[in-house]
């Protein structure tokens, strides 16, 4: 059986040596690389081609978040954990509709790195227990957002991405703001919206607010 293919992603070469340390030794993984920041680690995803990536969230030049929803773009198989110091919902929330299959805090065990690399290795997504009830709460909340009073999901041509970009534009956001609330660049941001006028058929910002109001999105949150 081969070994699992693991690049370590994270600014912070002590980390990454620490990192190593816990995994060399172990049968079953081999460490194919390091990258130090968002950018690096989209390239060395591409041409190391890893089983599994372990994504720092707070990176120079790019961050984890945006590196893990680029990588996927045409790397849908690479199992991707992102690594980080804060049990914070928002990065927690964004981490997932990136993509990432699992969530592991800096300063977990050996035991709970090896079981998570393992884990995603094979398809799993894996989170602690915590982590595990606060995600279950957010689906549950997006649930009844979405499937209100049993209607199906609207625009179901966009992705899940695109639909939420729409729904901030639809609130009053600009691209700015938009790319700072999903932890995404505003070129990325450009891109999804390019990708909605196309869909919906709308030639700018202003017939998309007005279709996406009228499908009841770009309701404020409390």
């Amino acid at each position: 059986m081969e070994p699992i293919r693991v690049l370590i992603a994270d600014d912070h070469s002590l980390f990454r040596d620490g990192v190593c340390a816990i995994l060399v030794g172990t049968p079953d993984i081999d460490v194919v690389g390091e990258a130090a920041t968002g950018k690096e680690a989209v390239l060395k995803a591409n041409s190391l081609n890893p089983d599994v990536i372990l994504m720092d969230i707070q990176m120079p030049d790019m961050n984890g978040i945006e590196a893990t929803e680029r990588i996927l773009e045409s790397k849908p198989e690479i199992g991707i954990i992102m690594i980080t110091m804060l049990e914070d919902d928002d990065f927690l929330f964004a981490s997932m509709r990136a993509g990432a299959r699992g969530y592991v805090l800096k300063g977990a065990d050996k035991a709970e790195m090896l079981k998570s690399i393992r884990a995603v290795a094979d398809g799993e997504a894996l989170f602690g227990p915590a982590i595990a009830d606060k995600l279950s709460n957010f689906f549950r909340d997006l649930n009844d957002i979405s499937s209100e009073n049993g209607k199906p999901l609207v625009f179901p041509d966009l992705t899940n991405r695109e639909r939420e970009v729409l729904d901030l534009i639809a609130q009053g956001l600009n691209n700015q703001e938009i790319a700072a609330r999903l932890f995404i660049s505003r070129k990325t941001v450009s891109n999804h919206i390019s990708n909605i006028f196309n869909k919906l058929q709308v030639a700018d910002r202003s017939q998309a607010i007005v279709v996406a109001k009228d499908a009841g999105l770009g309701k404020t949150k409390n």
